[in-house]
């Protein structure tokens, strides 16, 4: 089996200057599944996340303890390339965020970086990563128009598309739909499901309905710990843990 899409964290703790925001993270995620965390506002599922593209890095005062890999490197080693990291570990915010200038020039954006220059395999690129995102079809016409044209659902398709474009092995994606309208959210969570065949997706939802309709596996975080971690059914209707049994129920959260 192919391991570049495994994730592996072992002993792992991240503070905030003297704030322990995650502790004792021990957790194995695997390649083509989606896995959901869940938990109240403020636990560290967000935290946990840009943990894995060295996005807290940009975090005065942060300090990372344990081993954090990626289809077994050690993603904080010093001689670790971060821009090759974040162009393998693709990154989509709760709001769209898309660039102001073009559809096309949004997408582009990522292959250029790495030394894409040609028109033509621009083009490909671009078609192949708005097909990914099922936007292909709304926005062929107009792809020289500002992206900032676009509706909220179909930014935030065109944002998955900006991250396809770097040719990612896993996706994150930071309560991609909260801000979407029904409709929109039902596009993505479709398009989610698709996208697991092809790369290893990892969400952070508060939306308990959704984490059982799209994933695979669900870990509960609470005050920065990992409670429990399993199979998306299992947790949801058999809790190992009584906490994760309130949460799941409704009593807090």
């Amino acid at each position: 089996m192919d391991d570049r899409y495994n994730v592996s964290i072992s002993d792992c703790n991240l503070y905030y200057s003297d704030f322990h925001a995650l502790k004792d993270i021990n957790i194995e995620i695997e390649q083509h599944e989606v896995t959901a965390l869940i938990g109240p506002s403020g636990c560290g599922k967000s935290t946990f996340i840009k943990m894995l593209n060295r996005m807290n890095d940009l975090v005065e005062d942060c300090k990372i303890t344990g081993n954090i890999s990626i289809g077994g490197q050690d993603i904080y080693a010093k001689d670790l390339d971060i821009n090759l990291l974040r162009k393998n570990v693709g990154m989509v915010f709760q709001k769209p965020n898309p660039f102001p200038m073009s559809i096309y020039d949004n997408i582009a954006f990522a292959p250029r970086t790495f030394g894409i220059k040609k028109k033509n395999e621009l083009d490909d690129i671009i078609e192949h990563s708005l097909k990914q995102a099922g936007l292909w079809l709304e926005v062929r016409d107009r792809l020289r128009r500002n992206a900032m044209g676009l509706s909220g659902g179909q930014q935030q398709r065109l944002c998955i598309a900006r991250a396809l474009a770097a040719d990612p092995k896993i996706l994150l994606m930071d309560e991609p739909t909260s801000a979407l309208d029904p409709i929109s959210t039902g596009k993505i969570e479709d398009l989610i499901s698709l996208l697991k065949q092809e790369y290893t997706i990892i969400i952070v939802t508060h939306n308990m309905q959704q984490a059982t309709r799209i994933s695979d596996k669900t870990a509960f975080f609470l005050l920065g710990e990992i409670i429990e971690h399993g199979k998306t059914d299992d947790l949801f209707s058999l809790p190992k843990d009584k906490r994760t049994e309130s949460y799941v129920t409704g009593r807090f959260g």
